[in-house]
């Protein structure tokens, strides 16, 4: 499965949550209501591979929200520090990027390429409307014993009972997370499918997210993001494309 969802762990230079609204200010922070949260959600996203146009992932939502722990579904994040509109937090998401044989005939032959689990850290910063983000996240389950470094810069305005997000996003993956998912090892290589082994890469990214808690007393957010892919991945003969759609929707409300 693939739907990088950049949920609780996005950006700095460039990146912003996907789905998650963020306080227009610290004093909005404060005043977010915390508890258990239930929910679903649904990830839609535009593949690069061959054959394998889009996948659909369900994500049941069971969570809380606290002070400092933030549990969203399988997103995890625990503010270590906390001063004024600066935060530093420490990161537990899954990689829905997981491959098989049945998924395209361009995976005939090839060893499944996993999802994973990645941990890391971020640091977030909060001025008025503004939100500036920076995260490193690396592969906790070594399956491709990679990482992630993000940033993102987004701005949070409000129209009526509804939340908007516009973002930039700027994304870093080193060299064994990209080969782990685009690479083609000498003994899967065909004739139709050369041996390729992929190097780091940087991708882009603009989003928007649209949130609001007017439907059935709960908080329902939409997602989207148009993501650029690098040469690394464009070039490699499991793809036929260089950009796509990231969409997530997701319903939540406290218990």
């Amino acid at each position: 499965m693939r739907f990088r969802i950049i949920l609780l762990y996005a950006a700095t230079a460039g990146i912003v949550s996907l789905a998650v609204p963020t306080s227009a200010s610290a004093e909005a922070v404060r005043a977010e209501p915390r508890g258990f949260i239930y929910g679903v959600g649904v990830g839609l996203n535009q593949e690069l591979y061959q054959d394998y146009r889009r996948r659909v992932v369900p994500i049941p939502i069971v969570g809380y929200r606290g002070e400092r722990l933030s549990v969203y579904g399988p997103f995890i994040s625990y503010d270590v520090f906390k001063q004024e509109q600066l935060t530093f937090s420490l990161r537990l998401a899954p990689r829905f990027a997981g491959v098989d044989e049945s998924d395209s005939p361009v995976f005939a032959g090839m060893e499944k390429r996993r999802t994973s689990m990645d941990v890391g850290a971020g640091i977030q910063l909060n001025q008025q409307n503004w939100r500036y983000e920076l995260s490193l996240l690396a592969d906790a389950l070594n399956n491709s014993n990679g990482y992630e470094i993000s940033s993102a810069i987004s701005y949070r305005y409000q129209a009526g009972p509804f939340f908007f997000e516009p973002k930039l996003s700027l994304y870093h993956s080193d060299s064994k997370l990209v080969d782990y998912y685009y690479g083609v090892r000498p003994k899967e290589a065909t004739e139709q499918r050369p041996a390729y082994q992929a190097g780091s890469v940087i991708n882009y990214g603009t989003g928007l997210s649209i949130a609001t808690p007017i439907f059935a007393g709960g908080m329902t957010r939409l997602g989207l993001e148009h993501r650029w892919y690098g040469d690394s991945i464009a070039d490699s003969p499991l793809t036929d494309r260089r950009r796509g759609f990231q969409l997530f929707f997701s319903y939540s409300r406290f218990f």
